[in-house]
């Protein structure tokens, strides 16, 4: 299978360009972002705050990384399941984000969300947070950092693995496959 490659931050014409099942490998910049930073991202703008950093075009990875080797910038960091963060998702997708990455399905709201602000879901692949801490060439700690492994970290990354899950052509891996397959995956 070839892998699509692209760069952060993500254009208007970049996202239109992936389709459901597409295999990408990123290159750029991810920010990290679990649970409780989203609830303290969602509340600073609820007050009028301004976030960190500025997610218009970025991509939002749903993990939480390990602490970092000796020698290494970060530990292992796998996906956790996305639908935690549907509740604060629709705040965050007014900030210009172009691209999640999580695993699992979404809402139903959610997805369509996603497809009206131009947004792509990205799936990684769960149990292979190793691996993918091998595509981390940089972490810093931008915001939460009390929260510890939830703090919000930006990653420079290379060849970071994932396929496209939700694409803006209504396309839907995870119905698709369950059509092809008869079963959920």
């Amino acid at each position: 299978m070839n892998s699509i490659e692209i760069h952060t931050p993500l254009t208007d014409a970049s996202v239109e360009a992936l389709h459901s099942g597409d295999a990408v490998l990123i290159s750029g910049i991810l920010y990290t972002a679990r649970d409780a930073a989203h609830k303290r991202m969602v509340e600073t703008l609820d007050r009028g705050g301004a976030l960190p950093m500025d997610l218009n075009g970025q991509v939002l990875f749903y993990a939480g990384p390990t602490p970092a080797k000796p020698g290494r910038p970060i530990g292992s960091i796998g996906p956790t399941t996305s639908g935690r963060m549907d509740a604060y998702t629709p705040r965050l997708l007014e900030l210009g984000l172009k691209g999640v990455i999580g695993k699992g399905i979404r809402s139903e709201e959610i997805r369509k969300a996603m497809l009206s602000k131009r947004v792509v879901y990205f799936g990684a692949i769960g149990g292979a947070a190793a691996l993918l801490a091998q595509t981390v060439r940089k972490a810093d700690v931008v915001a939460y950092a009390h929260l510890g492994p939830e703090a919000v970290y930006r990653l420079e990354v290379y060849h970071f693995p994932a396929l496209v899950v939700y694409d803006l052509h209504g396309g839907n891996l995870y119905r698709e496959a369950m059509a092809k397959y008869g079963q959920l995956v």
